[in-house]
């Protein structure tokens, strides 16, 4: 009797995406989510010293693991080689994650901002337009609410008085965005992230910092005397917030009225969504939060406001939520704790 042989299913071909900013923190966990699903990822970073350079190289080591990830040491600005690669690849979509970041590096160093924010992201439209991406999304920030002090931030809220260069690139990003979403169909979605944290994450940004000075017994630096609040979203959050993004592509708002134009949407294939926790928490909480896990009262040096900061952020998420059906959620006493876990696995703490 002849054995019977299943005929096997043909599956569509894995998507191909282009993520910059690939060795980055939201970089690296963005890859490996659309690698365990099969999808073939192309990742570009310029591994620049803004900070520890090591981190980077140890975050990409766990995506070159995967035999669908391929890596391209290329920056940003450099159109002649970014629009090559672009060219050879043909990927289904972008996802950028590469800029410039820091609020307070832009008040020392402002070129670096233009050279990569701006610079860097005209290459990435031009290159979308000319090879047929179908979806481009960008990370945009909650520093785009600038010197707003109406809480929660919403995507319909103005974002006219940016208080810092960063800010202002990035608002410049989604202003581009949409000219290209208007003129050439390009479909854009820009998330403005809320104060991203977790494991493998900035060496610049607070948990790091606070983390690395009260195992060391060092004071930790807080400012504002204490009196901010953050809407602290866990990394995981975010990733499932661009995943789910990416896999529905912006298009135009039917009801649009360029008459009382909708800030947040377009008549163009144009959306911006905030992605953040909806939790704002105290700063002092979030230190409590880590001194609990850590088990170890930190000691405080207390500072006025630095230039360039706010006191608050808060998102409204709704927008977000009506459109792929989910939002961030995770507890931050949760989110610290597994941060701390990584930390002190990492760096044998």
């Amino acid at each position: 009797m002849e054995p019977i042989i299943k005929k096997q299913q043909s599956r569509p071909p894995a998507a191909i995406w282009f993520v910059t900013g690939a060795a980055g923190f939201i970089g690296m966990h963005t890859c490996i989510r659309l690698l365990s699903r099969g999808d073939c990822v192309v990742g570009l970073d310029n591994l620049n010293d803004y900070y520890d350079v090591s981190l980077k190289q140890a975050r990409l080591a766990r995506l070159i693991s995967y035999a669908n990830f391929s890596f391209h040491l290329l920056d940003l600005a450099d159109e002649e080689s970014i629009s090559a690669l672009f060219a050879q690849v043909k990927p289904h979509g972008v996802i950028h994650l590469a800029a410039q970041a820091g609020v307070r590096y832009s008040l020392t160093n402002p070129q670096a901002y233009i050279h990569s924010n701006i610079r860097g992201f005209i290459n990435i439209l031009e290159c979308c337009r000319h090879n047929g991406a179908k979806h481009l999304v960008y990370a945009s920030s909650s520093s785009v609410y600038g010197g707003n002090t109406s809480v929660p931030f919403s995507e319909h809220h103005s974002v006219d008085h940016p208080i810092s260069l960063y800010a202002a690139s990035k608002k410049a990003n989604e202003l581009m965005a949409h000219t290209y979403s208007h003129l050439f169909g390009l479909p854009t979605t820009g998330l403005r992230f809320f104060t991203v944290y977790g494991p493998w994450g900035r060496p610049d940004m607070a948990l790091f910092l606070f983390t690395k000075a009260i195992l060391a017994g060092q004071p930790i630096n807080i400012f504002n005397h204490g009196n901010m609040v953050r809407d602290f979203t866990f990394v995981d959050d975010i990733v499932e917030g661009i995943i789910r993004v990416a896999d529905k592509p912006a298009t135009p708002n039917a009801a649009f009225d360029s008459a009382k134009p909708d800030l947040a949407t377009s008549s163009a294939p144009y959306r911006v969504f905030n992605i953040g926790n909806n939790q704002p928490t105290p700063l002092m909480d979030y230190i409590h939060a880590l001194e609990s896990t850590l088990g170890i009262i930190a000691k405080k040096n207390y500072f006025p406001m630095q230039p360039g900061d706010v006191p608050a952020t808060s998102s409204n998420t709704d927008e977000l939520y009506s459109w792929i059906g989910f939002k961030p959620n995770t507890a931050v006493i949760d989110g610290v704790a597994r941060f701390v876990h990584w930390y002190r696995g990492y760096y044998k703490g």
